[in-house]
This record gives C-alpha cells, structure tokens and sequence, in this order.
C-alpha cells in the first residue's frame, strides 16, 4: 500500500480510527457526558487501546517513555 501525504499504511489505520471513534466536544458537554454517560468520551476510547497496543507505537516509532506508551507490564490484554 502507498504512503500518503507522509503517512505509512500502518500510520494510516490508526489516524482513521482516531477520526472514527474520536470526537470533539466542549468541556461543559464532556461534563454532562461523564456524570451520565457510561460509555467514555470520544478522547479516552481513542487514547486507552491504543496505548496498549505495541504496533502503535512501532508505527510512529514512539519512545518507550512516550506518553502514547504504556510500560509492558501495564498494558491490557484481552486475548
């Protein structure tokens, strides 16, 4: 697959998931979202898997102590 716009086919995947399931809400709306809501909002339910996955990381070549970049013995693993 081609590089575009500077970004690899890896990059790519994970900035589409962060437009998928991100989204931008004001910090009063982020509030109300919080207190009633018990899905997280957009931000953490991009930040959280990714974080924990080492293919992100590797595909921006983040640094061990990135703050995208949980330590190995604190990722969550489901399967």
């Amino acid at each position: 697959l081609p590089t575009i716009d500077g970004f690899t086919p890896e990059q790519q995947f994970f900035i589409a998931w962060g437009q998928f399931r991100g989204d931008a809400v004001r910090p009063e709306m982020a509030r109300t979202m919080v207190q009633g809501d018990p899905h997280p909002i957009g931000k953490y339910r991009v930040i959280g898997p990714v974080s924990n996955l080492p293919e992100f990381a590797q595909a921006f070549s983040c640094k061990p102590d990135a703050p995208m970049v949980r330590n190995e013995g604190d990722r969550c693993e489901v399967w």
